[in-house]
């Protein structure tokens, strides 16, 4: 009786995984000892404006400082009609202000603090004031985590974008699907087909697109390249090992309905909840999804084998250019 129980219970035990690896839309769980991302260093996630295929650097701080640093004062805003972005709101030296989309307006709040602030410094409320095409009333300012007073524009607070060295430069818009440059009504700056056209936006929550490069792979509704980082897992569950300073280089992709994609697989597609307080996370084939804050604009693949672990997504959930082991 006791060698049934023990045989009762094992099969028990591996109908038990057998589920858990359906749900996942795995066809078989990997090996115990396989070893993934071991080319990268634990803290290299990339750092932005990394080439394609180049590990990059941890931290993505500048080398030295810019023209966008803090300690610059914002002086008389203006509007500047940029390239394929339409009218934009200058700073004093002519340098174009950006909105990040985790921010709120009602009321106004910063997300973007640590190395994000670094990447994107908060525009300092004082000594703004309007200039040409501004309307004044627009004009605000909130009280960030570190006591200082940040600029805002329709209620939007401002940053500049510390690649942004020469007046006229527009390299923030879009940036990770996130960033975009400050109409003057502050709403987002979307002119003429850049990076938050309305074409762009008229994608599905995520769908696929053919790379000439890459191949066949995922967008989001932004038409921003969607990656994959090998450390992460998705047998038995999904599991982000991207936290912290990575996410802010890698923002995760967040829930998309099936029913707002185009092309994606439907086995496997799911969300779970990060267990760092992020919310929740889109997988595809239960794997976490991401886009690339170094991605400045739709097409953009700068995150492809970066620190041999952020690679590009196929519709089926697979890695684009490596194995999953």
């Amino acid at each position: 009786m006791k060698t049934s129980w023990r045989s009762a219970s094992l099969v028990a035990s591996a109908a038990a995984v057998l589920a858990l690896t359906t749900a996942c839309g795995q066809d078989s769980p990997p090996a115990a000892s396989q070893n993934v991302g071991a080319s990268a260093a634990p803290g290299d996630y990339g750092s932005i404006g990394t080439g394609n295929g180049v590990a990059g650097t941890a931290g993505g701080q500048q080398a030295a400082p810019s023209p966008s640093s803090p300690s610059n004062p914002a002086g008389k805003l203006s509007v500047a009609t940029a390239e394929e972005v339409g009218k934009v709101v200058t700073d004093s030296l002519g340098l174009t202000l950006y909105r990040f989309d985790q921010d709120t307006e009602q009321p106004p709040k910063s997300n973007c603090d640590g190395d994000c602030a670094k990447t994107w410094p908060p525009v300092p409320a004082d000594d703004a004031e309007a200039g040409e095409g501004i309307d004044k009333a627009l004009l605000g300012s909130v009280t960030r985590a570190d006591g200082t007073k940040q600029l805002t524009v329709g209620g939007w607070p401002a940053y500049r974008y510390a690649k942004d060295v020469n007046a006229g430069d527009v390299k923030g818009q879009g940036v990770g699907g996130k960033w975009y440059a400050l109409a003057p009504d502050g709403k987002k700056a979307q002119g003429g087909g850049g990076a938050g056209s309305a074409g762009a936006e008229a994608l599905p929550g995520l769908s696929t697109r053919n790379d000439p490069k890459l191949g066949e792979i995922v967008v989001d509704k932004n038409g921003m390249t969607v990656y994959r980082f090998k450390k992460d897992e998705a047998w038995p569950k999904p599991v982000s090992n991207c936290t912290g300073e990575c996410l802010e280089k890698w923002p995760l992709v967040e829930p998309v309905d099936y029913a707002d994609t185009k092309g994606i697989q439907e086995k496997g597609y799911m969300i779970f909840d990060r267990t760092d307080g992020k919310g929740k996370q889109q997988t595809i084939n239960c794997s976490p999804i991401y886009t690339f804050a170094g991605d400045k604009a739709p097409g953009d693949t700068n995150g492809q084998g970066v620190g041999g672990t952020w690679y590009a997504v196929r519709p089926d959930g697979k890695l684009v250019g490596a194995s999953e082991k």
